[in-house]
């Protein structure tokens, strides 16, 4: 028992589960807003499950697939394959056993999710090849992410819907813009490897244009909703929080003019990962807080 907790433990750390806090809060909101806060428990429990499968096992997938770039890397050499902690079997069972769940909840849900599961997988799975051909990886991931968002409006409703696009775009833009300033770490790397991104093809300076521009639409997009559901001035307060959070992302993964003095590689991890797990949870506070008071 204690090994297979171990084992679990490692597992939840190469995947890095908590980061699950980058896709489920815009999925609830999505759900929200989608039934005006009175959703079917059973269906947002099966949505839920599907959303946190998929995004799990395409982590699984892409630490195995990613296993010897990874092992070259100084900065990734120490995950949990290339140090031996994890084996790539051990993540490739764990990730197949994920993808089994989401097909039975998608099953359970209607029949335009399981319809559209060959299409999920191919977004999923393909992310983790795509840095090996096309510096449209970062929008790649987005669309892979945001499948979760717009997997939530049709386990719902069962129909495509012009406003499902919009919301998704949101979350599509927002997850690009991120991985792009994450990326900046690896730009002499990715080079050398051959392998592309949008710093290792445009440098620094038009790649941080190119996230902030990505993360402006998200922006933009998230202001709209309430032309495509009931939410009003709480929302908005919250999507502007979650602006002036983005624009802080920018300013501190800068780091010019002497401001948020330490290395590189921190401020990049505080831009791309910590403040990114804050912004979903103000616009799912927001909506919440706009629908039930």
């Amino acid at each position: 028992m204690n090994g297979l907790l171990k084992k679990l433990r490692l597992i939840g750390e190469a995947v890095m589960f908590r980061h699950t806090l980058f896709s489920l809060p815009f999925a609830v909101t999505a759900i929200l807003l989608e039934t005006d806060g009175r959703p079917d428990p059973m269906k947002v429990i099966l949505i839920l499950i599907a959303a946190a499968s998929g995004r799990n096992a395409a982590n699984a997938l892409n630490r195995v697939i990613d296993a010897d770039i990874d092992k070259k890397n100084e900065r990734t050499s120490n995950r949990h394959i290339p140090r031996s902690a994890l084996s790539k079997k051990t993540l490739l069972v764990f990730a197949l056993v994920l993808c089994v769940v989401l097909v039975i909840a998608a099953c359970m849900l209607n029949w335009l999710c399981v319809m559209l599961l060959p299409a999920a997988v191919f977004l999923i799975g393909g992310y983790s090849f795509s840095k090996r051909f096309t510096w449209f990886c970062h929008y790649w991931l987005g669309l892979a992410c945001c499948c979760s968002v717009m997997g939530s409006f049709l386990g719902l409703a069962g129909h495509f819907a012009f406003r499902y696009f919009v919301f998704a775009l949101a979350h599509c833009l927002w997850v690009a813009g991120f991985d792009i300033i994450y990326a900046l770490q690896d730009i002499e790397f990715d080079r050398k490897e051959r392998l592309h991104s949008i710093p290792a093809h445009f440098g620094d300076r038009k790649a941080r244009v190119i996230a902030a521009v990505s993360h402006l639409g998200s922006a933009a997009a998230l202001f709209l909703t309430p032309v495509f559901w009931n939410v009003s001035a709480v929302y908005l307060i919250a999507a502007s929080v979650s602006a002036v959070l983005l624009l802080a992302e920018h300013i501190i993964a800068l780091g010019k003019m002497g401001l948020f003095p330490m290395s590189k590689e921190r401020r990049i991890r505080i831009a791309s990962y910590s403040i990114n797990e804050i912004v979903p949870l103000v616009i799912l506070l927001g909506t919440v807080l706009d629908i039930y008071t």
